[in-house]
């Protein structure tokens, strides 16, 4: 069997859970770690590994994190990449905590673009069970923004909604929040 093959069976045939919550956005999403534990049978049964490397790109206004995952079998490899920027002026968080976040995000989507994961949810989190899940979410967010104290927590909330492709339509709301919060301090 050769590499492609053994990475299609892999692709095919891989199911990894979302075993982590999101209580700011309501939903579930799957880690690194959590892909990596669904190929550990695929890894033995097709004898390969899997590797995932980082580097620095600092070409750039800002840093940017390449994360590269190969698998291997040996004779042949085949690699995917994920590119994440690094905001070294996003606050709320320690250095360390912005490449941490930067560097889980990158290993989860390089591997998720080599054994083609997709987003796309269970019936179970998309059963909306007799209630309109965007006036839900709608909700939370503006409870969210109307109940953060401070610039940092206002940032997380859109960091999130960025991250989610939500933010647009909330940017200007924050920005409020932010500038309010800043006239108080002053």
């Amino acid at each position: 069997m050769t590499l492609i093959e053994k990475l299609i069976d892999i692709q095919v045939n891989l199911k990894s859970k979302k075993t982590r919550f999101n209580k700011f956005g309501g939903y579930h999403f799957r880690s690194a770690e959590d892909i990596l534990e669904a190929c550990k049978p695929f890894l033995d049964k097709h004898k390969v590994c899997i590797t995932i490397t980082e580097s620095i790109i600092l070409e750039s206004a800002y840093p940017i994190l390449k994360s590269t995952a190969t698998i291997i079998d040996g004779n042949d490899s085949i690699s995917a990449v994920a590119i994440v920027g690094i905001d070294e002026n996003q606050k709320g968080m320690q250095m360390p905590q912005k490449f941490g976040s930067a560097s889980s995000y990158a290993k989860k989507y390089a591997l998720g673009n080599l054994l083609l994961l997709d987003d796309t949810q269970d019936s179970d989190a998309t059963n909306k069970h007799g209630k309109s899940e965007k006036e839900t979410i709608e909700d939370r967010i503006n409870k969210s923004i109307k109940n953060a104290k401070d610039v940092p927590t206002l940032c997380r909330i859109e960091n999130q909604l960025d991250e989610r492709g939500l933010l647009s339509k909330w940017e200007t709301i924050i920005e409020e929040a932010k500038s309010k919060i800043i006239e108080k301090e002053i």
